[in-house]
């Protein structure tokens, strides 16, 4: 394999980059410039990407294929050239995705200089029907950038996702409703049970307007923190909690977000409490050990270690300071069970 370095030095020589201190161009022609020359460089940047990719995928495969456990050779090769293991994987996925966009897809390999490097990560995470619609664009010698992947992807969201009542799909469709608007609404949908998505379905096509979608919008949002936080509470596991007509009675009184944040507060708080009892646990036990470790010979220690029973008994004694100019706060938490 060779590379063409002559296309490279011919690209780097037409950046004809703007001499800083020259008067000669305005400000927005001198930005202009600099967007080529940036531009050019981005596409650079992307093949070599790619074929670091294709090196990393092909020294990966050679150790499966001698069954080398847990790839020692390949974690070698990249501990020697300081390339962390996320990196490496994510340059692997990029060559996958190049591979895909061409020999599966309908990309023409000598047009991939048509695209950013980000745009390019977002055609390979688009559905079928993007990545179609963006290849044949860089086909016909279309400059793609990720806005425009964006773009495309919202279009085709927001007229075909089934989780839309056909009203709001139509009124998309003809332009009345703007993509940008609707797409976001299909994302937050997607986050919800059905009961809830068919709730929102038939309150759209009863009131298909872009205040009603906005709306919508908040409402799924705010939704799925609901139901996404609800979930991850052990608070809420073992009781006989009705969640979905508790989200419906916080949406009667618009007041869905204050809910949400309340459970995200209380997620937190488990999360404390669980690292708190892991951190207790190892205190107590070091304490133990120190405590008969020492004697009276060790009176200083001692007195340490006597200090720190606030914190290694139970109830735990915290002091938390003072607050406003306040008296100085103290707080007490009992850990009980095994």
């Amino acid at each position: 394999m060779s590379v063409d370095f002559g296309s490279l030095e011919a690209a780097l020589h037409a950046l004809d980059l703007p001499d800083p201190e020259t008067d000669a161009l305005s400000e927005v022609e001198f930005l202009e410039h600099v967007d080529r020359a940036w531009s050019v460089c981005e596409r650079f940047d992307l093949q070599t990407e790619i074929w670091r990719g294709r090196i990393l995928r092909r020294i990966r495969d050679r150790g499966k294929h001698h069954g080398q456990s847990r790839g020692g050779p390949f974690l070698q090769w990249l501990r020697e050239r300081d390339i962390s293991k996320s990196q490496a994987y994510g340059l692997i996925q990029l060559a996958d995705s190049a591979d895909e966009l061409v020999t599966e897809g309908s990309l023409d390999p000598a047009c991939v200089n048509n695209f950013s490097k980000h745009a390019f990560l977002a055609t390979a995470k688009a559905t079928p029907a993007v990545q179609q619609l963006v290849n044949a664009a860089a086909n016909e010698g279309q400059r793609i950038t990720r806005h425009q992947v964006k773009r495309l992807d919202d279009e085709f969201t927001a007229v075909s996702s089934n989780l839309l009542p056909e009203e709001v799909r139509q009124r998309t469709q003809s332009q009345i409703l703007p993509t940008k608007v609707v797409a976001p609404l299909v994302k937050e949908l997607t986050r919800l049970p059905k009961e809830q998505q068919e709730q929102l379905r038939q309150e759209l096509a009863a009131t298909p307007e872009l205040d009603a979608v906005k709306a919508a919008t908040q409402t799924a949002r705010s939704m799925a923190k609901v139901h996404d936080a609800a979930l991850a509470l052990s608070t809420l596991q073992d009781c006989s909690l009705n969640l979905d007509k508790a989200t419906g009675e916080a949406q009667r009184l618009e007041v869905l977000g204050l809910l949400a944040e309340i459970l995200r507060h209380a997620q937190q708080v488990e999360q404390a409490a669980s690292q708190l009892n892991r951190s207790w646990q190892r205190m107590t036990d070091l304490h133990e050990r120190l405590w008969l470790e020492s004697g009276s010979s060790t009176p200083h220690l001692r007195q340490l270690l006597e200090t720190l029973e606030s914190l290694s008994g139970s109830p735990i004694r915290v002091s938390i300071g003072s607050l406003g100019g306040q008296e100085r706060r103290h707080v007490e938490l009992t850990v009980s069970g095994g």
